[in-house]
C-alpha cells in the first residue's frame, strides 16, 4: 500500500511505532531500516521504541534466550540455515521474533501464509511455528482491524 496513495494509513501506523506496539529483535530492525520514505524515517527515528536488546531494558531477555535455544533445536529440521538454505521454511531470524513474541505476549505481525496447502516435514513458515509455540499469528490487514485503523 503505497504511502503517497495511503497517507492517512501510514500516519496511523507511525503513531503505533512511537506508541511502542511494536518490538522486534535487532536484525529484525536492520532488515525494516531499508523501508524508505516517511515510514522508513519513523521507524529509524524510534529504534529505541522496537528494539529488545539482549541484556538492555526491563524485558525478560533470559526468557527469550530460553525460547531461542529451545526452538533452534526443536525447529532444526526445518530451519533453512541448517538445511542448506531451503527456500520456502523459516530462517533463524524469523525463529528468533517467535521467540520474541511469544516472550513478550504480543501478536507477531507477517505476511506469511500457514503452510496448509502442501503440509511439509521439512517447510514449515512463521505461522506454521507460531501455532506450534502459542503465540498469535496476524497479517497486516488483522492488525489495522485490531487496532481500529480504517481509512
Amino acid at each position: 500500500m503505497p504511502e503517497d496513495i495511503y497517507e492517512g494509513l501510514w500516519v496511523k501506523v507511525q503513531e503505533l511505532i512511537r506508541g511502542s506496539v511494536f518490538c522486534c529483535t535487532p536484525e529484525i530492525y536492520n532488515e525494516m531500516l531499508s523501508i524508505t520514505g516517511n515510514l522508513g524515517a519513523c521507524i529509524k527515528a524510534n529504534g529505541h521504541c522496537l528494539v529488545r536488546e539482549i541484556g538492555n531494558g526491563e524485558w525478560d531477555w533470559q526468557e527469550y534466550l530460553n525460547h531461542v535455544n529451545r526452538m533452534r533445536v526443536e525447529y532444526e529440521v526445518v530451519i533453512s540455515e541448517y538445511n542448506g538454505n531451503r527456500k520456502g521454511t523459516v530462517g533463524l531470524n524469523d525463529i528468533s521474533i517467535i521467540a520474541l513474541a511469544k516472550t513478550v505476549k504480543l501478536p507477531l505481525i507477517s505476511m506469511e501464509k500457514a503452510n496448509v496447502y502442501q503440509p511439509s516435514t521439512s517447510k514449515r513458515r512463521i505461522p506454521d511455528i507460531c501455532a506450534s509455540e502459542a503465540v498469535r499469528h496476524m497479517d497486516f490487514n488483522e492488525l489495522l482491524r485490531a487496532k481500529g485503523i480504517r481509512l
